[in-house]
């Protein structure tokens, strides 16, 4: 199949870890490397967001189209909808000087969604669409913060009645749908995120430790991801306050992700206001901003740790927490979204309510005190995230749901049945 993944603010070129630069990235970046080794054509549309970038980029056996739409330069996620017809228009005008009509477009957010539907509209390709993260969640966690305008979901509502599939990452995904967008089930289709076994799996984590200069002695519990509020970061952080101070119970916070690779307040204000919560915790010594690290090194992040935490307000669905499981690193999340699906309570890790402190510090002290419990959670994440997390796995059943949406299954049935035919009446 010839596929158009359109993802107008994250690009699989860009570094994860920045303000805008996430899951939304990784899961692009792999969809589209799996779908060029599985032999599609996987062709990316993001916004071209730096004056330097060509046209046309390789990115492992796939091309990214950096489509000019506003000025090319970084912006906020939240500034780009005006630019979207512009967007719109150069997709399609790119499609119709392509030799060979592409089978299907997969959408990733709301915006891109509403670029699918134009192409939809002009050209009678199938939309699939994933949101990554619905407008009316957010506004519910987020109120005045969110930076989208309202008009964000009546689009969102369009988006959802004008696909063919919208893919929904976890059991929540499907009901937001449902309840909140009033979304036909039978055109949900359940497809998780992944992780890719090549990039994460287990390793020695002594030896770990030493690559990274992490003493040996610690209980040290990691913190990996985008430097935004919502991600919960200060939870953690008030976490190891109340291990250190009232539970009698030393626990060192090592935080990955921010803008720059240093730990620069100035590129990444989140750092700055996190210090100052560690300094009015008690626990500045304790907590340790890393600063952003590139994809090949974050395998020994997890594996030198003893636990891996992510506590957000939502969670859409939540990569980070199958790499650490596919490091063999027992994860502690919050109870919502896409981490209560990846994460079994109990057996893989423990789940517990964001925004509470406290639960998440007697979590920790369970780990720290029990190591037998850790390695067995640990273990147990690696077989969970082996048996159903996995980029590969992930993208046969997206591959299934455009054969399917752009009419090629039925194709290849009739094709089958008439060859059958055929030999019955010989």
């Amino acid at each position: 199949m010839k596929i158009a993944l359109v993802s107008e603010h994250a690009s699989p070129l860009a570094v994860a870890g920045g303000v805008d630069s996430g899951g939304q990235n990784i899961y692009v970046a792999n969809v589209a490397r799996q779908l060029a080794r599985k032999g599609h054509q996987a062709d990316v549309f993001t916004r071209c967001d730096r004056s330097l970038l060509p046209l046309v980029s390789r990115f492992d056996g796939t091309r990214v189209i950096n489509v000019p739409a506003g000025p090319a330069k970084q912006l906020a996620k939240e500034n780009l909808l005006p630019y979207m017809d512009e967007f719109a228009r150069f997709v399609i005008q790119f499609f119709r000087n392509e030799r060979t009509q592409y089978d299907v477009v997969h959408a990733n957010f709301f915006m891109s969604g509403l670029v699918g539907l134009r192409v939809k509209q002009a050209m009678g390709i199938p939309l699939v669409t994933t949101f990554h993260a619905l407008g009316r969640v957010r506004r519910l966690h987020q109120g005045a913060e969110d930076g989208f305008p309202d008009e964000r979901f009546a689009i969102e509502d369009a988006v959802v009645r004008g696909s063919d599939s919208i893919i929904a990452e976890c059991p929540q995904d499907t009901s937001d749908l449902v309840s909140l967008y009033e979304a036909d089930p039978a055109r949900i289709d359940l497809v998780p995120c992944g992780f890719d076994s090549d990039e994460f799996h287990p390793a020695d984590k002594h030896a770990a430790r030493v690559e990274l200069g992490w003493p040996q002695d610690r209980f040290i519990v990691l913190q990996l991801g985008r430097m935004v509020p919502r991600k919960g970061i200060d939870n953690v952080v008030r976490a190891i306050g109340l291990c250190n101070r009232k539970l009698d119970e030393d626990a060192h916070l090592y935080v990955v992700g921010g803008n720059s690779d240093e730990a620069n307040e100035i590129a990444t204000p989140e750092i700055g206001r996190l210090r100052g919560l560690a300094h009015e915790c008690g626990v500045p010594e304790y907590v340790h901003f890393l600063g952003r690290r590139s994809r090949a090194r974050l395998r020994l992040y997890y594996n030198a740790a003893d636990v891996f935490v992510t506590t957000p307000w939502y969670e859409p669905f939540g990569i980070t927490p199958l790499e650490a499981m596919a490091c063999s690193t027992p994860v502690i999340g919050a109870d919502v979204g896409g981490i209560r699906y990846s994460v079994a309570h109990g057996e893989t890790g423990l789940l517990v309510a964001p925004k509470d402190p406290l639960a998440l510090a007697h979590a920790l002290v369970t780990l720290k005190t029990d190591p037998q419990l850790a390695r067995s959670m640990g273990e147990a994440g690696l077989v969970r995230a082996r048996e159903m997390f996995t980029w590969d796995g992930v993208t046969d059943t997206l591959a299934s749901v455009y054969a399917r949406v752009s009419g090629i299954a039925a194709s290849e049935a009739d094709v089958t049945r008439q060859r059958a035919a055929g030999g019955a009446s010989a």
